[in-house]
This record gives structure tokens, C-alpha cells and sequence, in this order.
């Protein structure tokens, strides 16, 4: 089990890394600390799609000397993906920060428990 660990070191890093993302989205009660987490959650899965889309020994799909062989190139999908994927969650952390900016400018505080309970004060 350990040598089948430590060839897939990038694998097992990402799984880590999520668990780390995961348990400071689940445990903290500032909301610039969950955007962190969440961020790192994202950069796990899209290590863990680039250790997955990497063939040892394959180049880029870039047709070079006119080599068209499949068995050359790595596939293109999961790198797509991954860029994709980061265009997306660019987009939410901006909008989660924004959010975050309007939620302190109006209650003063980033801990979710004191929103909360300014929330039901005010009755909404």
C-alpha cells in the first residue's frame, strides 16, 4: 500500500488538501475564512484533475513533426476542464467577497452566529 501511496502522491495530496478545505468550510464561523476554504477545496479538485489527465512520457495535443498518433498526446479534456473550472471560481470567490463586503458594511461583524442573530432581531 505505501509504494501504491507514493506514486500517486499527487492523488493523495489533493484528497488532503480537500479535507483541509472541507473541514475549515464546516468549522469556522468567519465568512473570509469559509471563502478560503472553499478556495482551497477548488484548488484540490483541480490538482486532482491534473494528476489525473497526466500521462507519464505523453506531450501536449499539439500536433508537432506531423505525428498524429494517439498514443502520443495526453487527453486535452481535463485540462480544459481545469481552466474552466478556475474561469468559474474566480467568478464566485468575487462575488462571495463582494457579498461578504455588503454583509459587514451593514452588520458590522464577518461571524456568521452574530448575522444570524441580527437577522432575527430584525425580524427578517
Amino acid at each position: 500500500m505505501g509504494a501504491n501511496l507514493f506514486t500517486n502522491y499527487g492523488e493523495a495530496v489533493a484528497m488532503i488538501l480537500f479535507g483541509i478545505g472541507f473541514t475549515n468550510l464546516l468549522l469556522q464561523k468567519n465568512l473570509i475564512k469559509k471563502i478560503i476554504g472553499l478556495n482551497i477545496m477548488d484548488t484540490a479538485i483541480y490538482l486532482f484533475l491534473a494528476e489525473k489527465g497526466y500521462i507519464q512520457g505523453r506531450m501536449a495535443p499539439i500536433i508537432v513533426d506531423g505525428v498524429q498518433n494517439v498514443e502520443t498526446y495526453i487527453n486535452p479534456i481535463p485540462s480544459g476542464l481545469v481552466l474552466t473550472g478556475i474561469v468559474v471560481s474566480v467568478s464566485v470567490s468575487a462575488l462571495m467577497l463582494s457579498l461578504t463586503i455588503r454583509l459587514y458594511q451593514r452588520y458590522q461583524t464577518l461571524d456568521l452566529d452574530e448575522i444570524s442573530t441580527k437577522l432575527k432581531k430584525e425580524g427578517l
